[in-house]
């Protein structure tokens, strides 16, 4: 019998709660002092599937000149735009049914970004796990984390975890 899987969130977000600013911008967490890998290297080495929106795929593409970070685990893009597979990921319109597919076999699933996407998935009640660590800045705007929901979800808190000035804030889904 097959384990169900999970679907974790796993990024960083400013005390005003934004995960970028407006112009998908991200430099600002480069002012923040951290230690090592900020538990990025940890958290990594859990997940074997990464689902992200089609902005976050461009943008990240755009940023490591077209190489694929996340070779040797199954990507998958939400996007309206219809694309061909490539050698890293597929893409698909439905979040909330790939989401349950993947549950479904079993896989630990990390939903890289964007907030639209996090947003979909939370009001389908398909997020598992937040793992939120939280910059010592404020944006004043940007790309909030959370919109306004028709959902009401509760987390129990996991654990916590300093890597210097960041705060790792762990959370679980409660039942």
């Amino acid at each position: 019998m097959t384990m169900a899987g999970e679907a974790a969130v796993f990024l960083a977000v400013s005390l005003d709660g934004c995960i970028a600013t407006r112009d998908d911008g991200v430099d600002w967490l480069n002012n923040v002092r951290g230690e090592g890998d900020n538990g990025y290297g940890a958290f990594y080495s859990t997940v074997d599937t990464v689902v992200m929106g089609r902005r976050t795929y461009d943008w990240m593409m755009e940023e490591t000149d077209g190489e694929y970070p996340y070779e040797g685990k199954p990507g998958y893009v939400i996007s309206e735009d219809r694309r061909r597979p490539t050698e890293h990921v597929s893409f698909t319109k439905s979040p909330v049914n790939l989401i349950q597919q993947l549950k479904r076999d079993g896989r630990r699933i990390w939903i890289v970004g964007g907030s639209l996407l996090i947003h979909s998935l939370l009001e389908a009640e398909e997020v598992d796990e937040l793992i939120l660590t939280m910059a010592p800045v404020i944006l004043g705007d940007g790309i909030p984390l959370f919109y306004k929901s028709r959902v009401a979800q509760s987390f129990s808190l996991k654990s916590t975890r300093r890597y210097g000035d960041f705060v790792e804030l762990h959370y679980l889904k409660e039942a």
